[in-house]
């Protein structure tokens, strides 16, 4: 066990590795995943000191949490932090059926989820997306009465805005907003990041690495399994393709110039944004984990995010980060 650099997610929230890992792939939305790779990356993670673990009830319907629960196997439950999102409703088909984060389903997801992990408390849980049906001060009183009893350490949540954030933290302290964040997404610079400033509130950032775009790895005629959920998105789509991957070319010039990986300036980029941002990266292997890592000890000058701003200007992606349809339940981005 090696220990990672640590950094704390707002003024209420714990302390965590300065990078964490994004167990999503390992079950669900980028096609076909190898368990027994999966389990061998969150040992690596782990063992590499990555301490935050992040997860969703709906990733696989359980898979990940019930693989989360295997990897924990024989390994201490308070090395980690475990965060939790739930509310997204799924048929068994897979298909999307809305969000319920009314205080009953909050409470009763957390009743499976704890089964499921095989542990009495989880270290944050969020609802995945503001439920439209229900006040954002209800989902987070139910939250709130979890933490009371002890099932819950922290509050967070998950790609909101401005407004919510506020209401939500005057009903409890919120340790950290789950947002998109990378060179392709920054519209949270506007206006949420600095209201989740203000409030003493971290920014746990997915999708760094634009769900792969921007690690330098993909290729404009890659194949995609047909539950990849990559194939819908605007961004990997024609023309938007061809524009967004010009832009990564621009970034690798800098990164060969440093004599790094192209992935390792887009995750050290969010990281050098502020001491309250913790990337999460989403590797399913372990040479992907390796090369995140090296993340970590990648320092960007000020000539360097300089060029980097130069190449890829905020704005500059082509397509929107989700198709009009998920954009629309998107409360962060109203």
């Amino acid at each position: 066990m090696t220990s990672a650099p640590t950094r704390k997610l707002g003024t209420n929230g714990p302390t965590t590795s300065a990078l964490g890992l994004g167990a999503m792939g390992m079950s669900d939305l980028y096609g076909p995943a190898d368990e027994a790779e999966s389990i061998a990356t969150l040992h690596a993670a782990m063992d590499a000191g990555i301490t935050l673990i992040d997860t969703g009830d709906f990733y696989g319907m359980g898979h990940n949490e019930l693989l989360i629960h295997e990897a924990l196997r024989g390994r201490d439950r308070s090395s980690v932090q475990i965060s939790v999102k739930f509310g997204a409703q799924r048929g068994p088909d897979g298909s999307w059926l809305g969000v319920d984060a009314s205080p009953a389903a909050t409470k009763t997801a957390l009743a499976y989820t704890l089964r499921r992990l095989r542990t009495d408390y989880v270290d944050i849980y969020r609802p995945a997306r503001l439920d439209p049906n229900v006040p954002i001060e209800e989902t987070v009183g139910a939250i709130a009465d979890l933490v009371q009893a002890g099932f819950v350490r922290h509050i967070g949540l998950s790609e909101v805005g401005a407004d919510t954030l506020r209401r939500a933290s005057a009903v409890h302290p919120i340790s950290d907003l789950q947002i998109e964040y990378s060179l392709l997404s920054r519209s949270l610079e506007a206006a949420v990041l600095p209201t989740a400033r203000e409030l003493g509130i971290g920014i746990t950032a997915y999708g760094v690495l634009s769900r792969g775009l921007l690690s330098g790895h993909w290729a404009k005629d890659r194949e995609m399994a047909g539950t990849d959920f990559r194939g819908h998105s605007p961004r990997f789509q024609g023309d938007n393709l061809s524009h967004n991957l010009a832009l990564v070319d621009a970034l690798r010039t800098i990164a060969e110039a440093k004599g790094v990986s192209v992935a390792q300036v887009a995750i050290a980029w969010v990281a050098s944004r502020g001491e309250d941002i913790v990337p999460l990266v989403g590797a399913r292997r372990r040479e992907r984990l390796a090369e995140a890592l090296g993340s970590l000890d990648v320092v960007l000058s000020a000539a360097d995010l300089a060029a980097i701003e130069t190449a890829v200007p905020a704005g500059a992606a082509a397509g929107d980060r989700y198709a009009a349809a998920q954009m629309a339940h998107l409360d962060s981005e109203h």
